[in-house]
């Protein structure tokens, strides 16, 4: 099941040859793409599930990849998500209104594809640091996605998988609150039909292995909403 620690890339582009090229290189990059053909259908796909990066298409029919990123820049809950502009314009204004708009880099076509990989890997060191092996740390927690190790102070942590991909989670993002649902979705993977209440389960484990040594307990619970570190 290491599939889902797998980042995941919503790749919006309305060419279907063009679309399939991109979606081929970035799974071989180890990114789960989930395909949009347009604008709408893009818009609706993150507020169902939240990409860690989005690759988009300036030229699309109704909706154009300039006014999904405005939308998206708007929303304080997809702000932080890191959009890469596709673009046949390479005038200098175009470029300076994608960036205007919020888009976090611009790629212009034709573009070379190891080079938007590249950029690619650039935003998402930036959001998801453990999914390309950078140590985490927070307060006195440091967790090493390489070796799979925990550390709290002097000690090494024993952690399962689940609650290691659980605290991975959330030393990504300190202080974020996660509902169960978005905890189940990057932590078990959509596909996989898991109780809400089995993250309650493994949130317990999580908190007693972070605690075996005694310290305070990092996690925090938030009625109604779901759980945060810090």
């Amino acid at each position: 099941m290491a599939h889902t620690s797998q980042p995941v890339v919503l790749l919006v582009e309305d060419e279907p040859a063009q679309r399939e090229v991109l979606a081929y290189n970035l799974e071989a990059e180890g990114f789960r793409v989930v395909q949009a053909a347009n604008g709408e259908d893009a818009l609706l796909f993150v507020d169902e599930d939240t990409p860690d990066i989005i690759i988009l298409d300036w030229m699309m029919p109704q909706l154009s990849g300039i006014e999904v990123c405005r939308r998206l820049k708007m929303r304080p809950e997809t702000r932080a998500i890191p959009i890469i502009m596709l673009s046949a314009r390479a005038e200098e204004v175009d470029r300076i209104r994608g960036l205007e708009t919020g888009a976090d880099d611009y790629v212009i076509k034709p573009y070379s594809v190891l080079e938007l990989m590249a950029r690619a890997r650039v935003q998402l060191r930036r959001v998801r640091p453990s999914s390309i092996g950078v140590v985490l740390e927070w307060d006195d927690i440091r967790l090493d996605p390489e070796t799979h190790r925990v550390y709290r102070g002097d000690h090494v942590l024993k952690l399962g998988p689940t609650e290691f991909r659980l605290l991975s989670t959330f030393m990504e993002k300190p202080g974020r609150v996660w509902s169960r649902e978005q905890l189940l979705d990057r932590v078990w993977g959509r596909d996989i039909y898991v109780d809400s209440r089995t993250v309650d389960v493994h949130i317990g484990r999580l908190r007693k292995s972070l605690m075996q040594n005694g310290g305070e307990d990092p996690l925090r619970t938030v009625r109604g909403a779901g759980y945060a570190l810090g």
